[in-house]
């Protein structure tokens, strides 16, 4: 006998005011006791912001689960227990992503803590985004739990606010350094071309018609004609002056290690200031997921790390400086000295090196020219929604590529990996070599190199080369991404600080066993600190770091240890 089909229904006067439906929280089971107990628990939490529907037999909730698609009904969270006779809980899954791609898929499981439960797999292979066990906790596992997926879900979904609009030249390479910025800083915002009628229509509303400049208007009228990375952070609300101060510790650098520098410094007393090229993240930033921070079970987006990080080093009395490239250091007595690019200085009793490093560089003259026009370094996150029903290719094989592939095939109609090497075994970790191979509009090309493009006013073709044979190919593609290793920024440290032969930078042990000339003082440099006494290096940036953002994140706590043991033996006297 078919199943009934359970609904409880969100009141309408809870309904959104712009008339659409309320979310659907949709569940199956064939254990009706387990569906009844989820529904009333969800029911007392979530019933009044969205609408549960559960079925007890998996064929009849794909049925209505066909008629809500059909009818446009947003279907936000799909949970399904893993034990039912006729589907699995992950083949239910896959079954109804297919006709709700942007629902979250949860699998309800027994509690197992074995290698052997279904989860694991799952998350590997990218069947599930989430799971929940039984039996559950409403206050302490349920509800935050849901709430989170809830979260996760809306984040996906069109934003209804746009705090900034912008008009460009298509293919603007500024256009895209604006756009990429307010993505990382996780800003609403809509970018039409100047020749477009939605593009005219906002130049026309600000004077500015016929203008060929990106134009940049806040959601309050505040005008920006072809902004700088500065006026765009102050617009956001960022920081970018300087305090006049002595500080206790100056951070350069606000990725993983320096936040973390950050957040310890700044709780413990110490007058702190974290200097930013750019803004916060680093090259973590720009992840979609990081699945391997210790305590986040479901992995946490690289922005929403470097944001409670950001937030939580401001809380506890950092200042957080943003647009302010360092350009020098000096040893001044017992403090050091930081300059800016304008010529500003920053003095310090200790200072923390931690600027990360960069993706490296194809040096295809042609493809050089078109970046931002098609070409992008680890940019995937802020470009991927306008690849949609287009071709992108990924250059990379290690787990930042295969990050971004497996991203950028949510949206692009064909996705193309191109790795120089002949294996992703060699370089990319095991759960995500797994997914990209699994998804199913993402070629991978081993032993290619990408050796020409092609395009004017953007990318229209790369020209690749097989690596064994030698033969060429011409791919059309709309965008490249280009994800090939990284380099250290420390080009500006040349004369001042001691380096490897790759530019990271040498710290304690490594210091000595390495030779380098110029350390001054009778006892050894201490685990983090370099040919400066009294400057560290946390993080990417230092010679053999592990890089990865935890160890990161370690190295900025454990820097900070080392800063007091400085501070409290009244430094290590002058310097010249």
């Amino acid at each position: 006998m078919p199943s009934t089909l359970l609904q409880r229904r969100v009141p309408e006067r809870l309904a959104p005011a712009d008339g659409t439906s309320a979310p659907i929280l949709y569940l199956v089971s064939t254990e009706r006791s387990v569906l009844h107990a989820l529904q009333a628990d969800l029911g007392r939490r979530f019933g009044n912001d969205t609408r549960i529907l559960a079925a007890a037999d998996p064929e009849d909730g794909l049925v209505q689960l066909a008629a809500l698609a059909e009818r446009g009904e947003p279907v936000a969270l799909l949970i399904a227990d893993h034990r039912m006779p006729q589907l699995t809980g992950i083949e239910f899954l896959a079954r109804a992503h297919a006709l709700h791609p942007a629902a979250k898929r949860i699998l309800l499981v027994e509690r197992d803590y074995t290698a052997a439960n279904p989860t694991v797999p799952a998350m590997m292979l990218g069947q599930i985004d989430y799971h929940l066990v039984r039996p559950w906790f409403p206050d302490h596992g349920l509800y935050p739990a849901v709430s989170e997926f809830l979260a996760s879900w809306a984040r996906t979904q069109r934003e209804r606010f746009t705090l900034f609009r912008i008009a460009a030249p298509e293919n603007s390479p500024r256009a895209h350094a604006i756009r990429d910025l307010l993505t990382r800083f996780n800003t609403p915002f809509t970018c039409d071309a100047t020749d477009s009628e939605e593009g005219q229509a906002l130049l026309r509303e600000v004077g500015q018609a016929g203008s060929r400049l990106p134009t940049v208007v806040r959601h309050d009228g505040r005008l920006l004609l072809d902004p700088t990375d500065g006026d765009i952070i102050e617009a956001v609300g960022g920081g970018i002056r300087l305090g006049a101060d002595t500080y206790d510790v100056a951070i350069v650098g606000a990725g993983p290690a320096g936040l973390s520098a950050a957040v310890y410094a700044a709780s413990e007393g110490l007058d702190t200031i974290v200097l930013e090229r750019q803004i916060t993240g680093g090259q973590a930033g720009s992840s979609s997921r990081i699945r391997n921070v210790p305590g986040f079970t479901w992995g946490i987006g690289g922005h929403d790390l470097a944001y409670r990080a950001c937030e939580q080093a401001w809380l506890f009395g950092a200042n957080m400086v943003f647009a302010q490239q360092a350009t020098s250091l000096r040893a001044a007595g017992r403090d050091i000295v930081v300059t800016v690019e304008d010529g500003q200085e920053v003095t310090a009793r200790a200072v923390v090196l931690a600027m990360g490093v960069s993706w490296r560089r194809l040096g295809v003259p042609r493809l050089e020219a078109l970046i931002g026009a098609g070409v992008f370094y680890g940019a995937a996150a802020s470009e991927a929604r306008a690849m949609r029903g287009k071709h992108a290719c990924v250059v990379g094989g290690g787990n930042a590529a295969g990050q971004a592939a497996v991203h950028l095939a949510k949206h692009a109609d064909r996705v193309t990996l191109l790795v120089r090497g002949d294996s992703l075994a060699k370089s990319m970790s095991e759960y995500l070599m797994a997914e990209v191979t699994r998804t199913q509009n993402i070629d991978v090309r081993l032993g290619a190199e990408v050796i020409d493009g092609e395009g004017e006013a953007g990318l229209e073709a790369i020209v690749v080369r097989d690596r064994a044979g030698g033969e060429t190919e011409r791919i059309p593609t709309a965008a490249l991404f280009v994800m090939i290793g990284a380099e250290p920024h420390t080009d500006w440290l040349a004369g001042a600080v001691a380096r490897d032969e790759s530019g990271y930078i040498l710290t304690g042990s490594d210091l000595v066993r390495s030779g380098a000339p110029g350390w001054p003082l009778e006892r050894p440099p201490t685990l983090l600190e370099t040919s400066i006494p009294g400057v560290f290096a946390a993080g990417d940036v230092r010679h053999a770091s592990v890089k990865r953002v935890t160890t990161a994140m370690g190295e900025g706590a454990t820097v900070v240890q080392l800063i007091h043991q400085r501070l409290e033996g009244g430094g290590d006297g002058e310097i010249a």
